[in-house]
């Protein structure tokens, strides 16, 4: 091809780039940026825990058309501190205890913009970054004292943590190739058990497996909300009488209504007698398991043969970041394994040592999550997100506590390990008047900016819940919160 037509449009080949024409410009507008944020955190607790968005930020947001030409830097970070800034949602601040949410720290959030600026791709390359997340997982594997050989995948969160824990479960336990000629050749059915009180994300899980929800069978949970066993083991063996193939068994540390963990030893001794595979969602509760304290709660979570958490959660990393492990690496790389022309290794150059992270599960393209862990683990130490983690069980602990001493509030649930569901009964509150009165209390209590709880429902009765997974609440923070529940609840009672 002849250069010659170029010759007459010099700037196709060349010209401006999305690096800043002035880096002196930008280095000032970063440490704007990086003070800003570090003072907001600093004085998080003197904001309301929530701000609802007015409509004059959600129309300016929701109606501006996609930018045409360029705006300057120092605008646009304007704009952010303006509409976005004020009104997140509010789990950073030190009353928020709504859904199961994390914090964030000061420290990984430079971690990730650290991350962000070397911008590497975690799909294998064995250059340091790769290094850091092996190094990261067997932390993690240490800390949670499973088998040294376990191996492990860093992934967005514990929904794609448990699709990859269960599509080795699927695969290993099928009686065809899956890979090869998929769940249609199948010779059986197969089958799958979790409780009523099981995430909804296992069931998104299994659907994409192709084995439909209603393979998934949803076992009753006890008066404490635990898988019951005896129904458990009924419905495998009348799966199998059916021509039905069961295959796993899901156990849960730490539910996402009650914090309560399934019997996880009794469910393992099930698996091994019926050959299948148990998996565990962990999302946060079996976290618990690297406390002095209360490990013994999620005792049986190291007979799993694959585990999901979340690290965005009870290890409070700034979103997003999950974990599976799984004990038998060669079932992983069995399930996922594939190794295209593009990707083969070659004696040298960056391919030269691949660790092949995309043989371990179903993305190529991964961030550089593991450098946030890296950063956190090595300045606080271990032993110190252990003490946050039994400081937040002892405060759901001592919530509790309050509630069942106060005549005009009524527990709901136990309290076994960070979560507290109870309501406001008043004096003479009509029973039938108590779930609207407590929804609207919990509106208030979020809308006044006083704190964040959620909610959920137990046998038909709404109930508050306070989840405690909060790295910067302390014990004046929950006497707050009560006195203002209580305020509320006598106020709107009287209207």
């Amino acid at each position: 091809m002849s250069a010659a037509i170029f010759a007459d449009t010099p700037d196709s080949l060349s010209g401006p780039t999305l690096d800043p024409e002035n880096w002196e410009n930008l280095h000032t507008l970063a440490q704007e940026m990086t003070a800003d944020m570090l003072q907001h955190l600093a004085n998080i607790g003197d904001q309301p825990a929530w701000l609802k968005a007015p409509d004059s930020v959600k129309s300016r947001i929701t109606t501006e058309p996609c930018p045409e030409q360029a705006a300057s830097a120092e605008a646009v970070y304007k704009e952010f501190k303006e509409l976005i800034l004020p009104y997140t949602t509010g789990n950073i601040h030190p009353r928020f205890w709504g859904w199961v949410m994390g914090t964030g720290t000061p420290y990984a959030m430079l971690a990730d913009m650290l991350a962000s600026a070397i911008n590497t791709h975690m799909g294998g390359f064995a250059q340091t970054p790769a290094l850091v997340e092996e190094q990261v997982l067997r932390w993690l594997i240490n800390m949670l004292k499973l088998p040294e050989n376990t191996s492990g995948l860093l992934v967005s969160g514990a929904t794609m943590a448990s699709i990859i824990g269960l599509t080795v479960a699927r695969n290993a336990k099928a009686d065809i190739d899956v890979r090869k000629l998929g769940v249609q050749a199948l010779k059986s059915p197969m089958v799958l058990y979790c409780s009523t009180e099981t995430h909804s994300s296992l069931q998104k899980a299994v659907e994409l497996l192709g084995l439909g929800s209603d393979a998934l069978r949803k076992i009753p949970v006890d008066s404490n909300y635990r898988m019951d066993i005896k129904l458990l083991e009924k419905a495998i063996a009348d799966d199998k009488a059916a021509g039905l193939k069961p295959f796993c068994v899901i156990g849960t540390a730490g539910t996402v209504g009650t914090a309560t963990t399934d019997p996880l030893q009794e469910i393992a001794a099930i698996c091994k007698k019926e050959d299948l595979w148990f998996h565990l969602d962990g999302a946060y509760g079996v976290l618990a398991a690297i406390t002095d304290k209360y490990a013994h709660l999620v005792a049986g979570y190291e007979l799993a043969d694959s585990v999901a958490f979340d690290l965005h959660k009870w290890m409070y990393m700034p979103y997003e970041i999950g974990c599976v492990l799984i004990k038998d690496r060669t079932l992983q790389q069995d399930a996922f394994a594939i190794t295209p022309s593009y990707l083969s290794t070659i004696p040298g150059g960056v391919g030269a040592e691949p660790m092949h992270f995309y043989n371990k599960g179903i993305e190529l393209t991964r961030s550089f999550r593991a450098l946030k862990v890296w950063f956190s683990l090595k300045i606080h130490g271990a032993k110190q997100f252990a003490t946050l983690i039994e400081r937040n069980i002892n405060q759901a602990q001592y919530l509790s506590m309050c509630v069942q001493q106060h005549a005009k509030l009524e527990l709901l649930a136990p309290t076994e390990l960070n979560i507290v569901c109870f309501r406001y009964i008043g004096e003479n509150v009509k029973q039938k008047d108590l779930n609207q009165l407590n929804q609207d209390i919990l509106i208030a209590v979020q809308e006044r900016g006083i704190a964040v709880p959620s909610h959920t429902y137990l046998n038909d009765q709404f109930a508050i819940r306070v989840s405690i997974t909060n790295q910067r609440s302390q014990k004046e923070d929950f006497d707050v919160f009560l006195d203002e529940i209580l305020a509320l609840g006598q106020e709107l009672a009287n209207e």
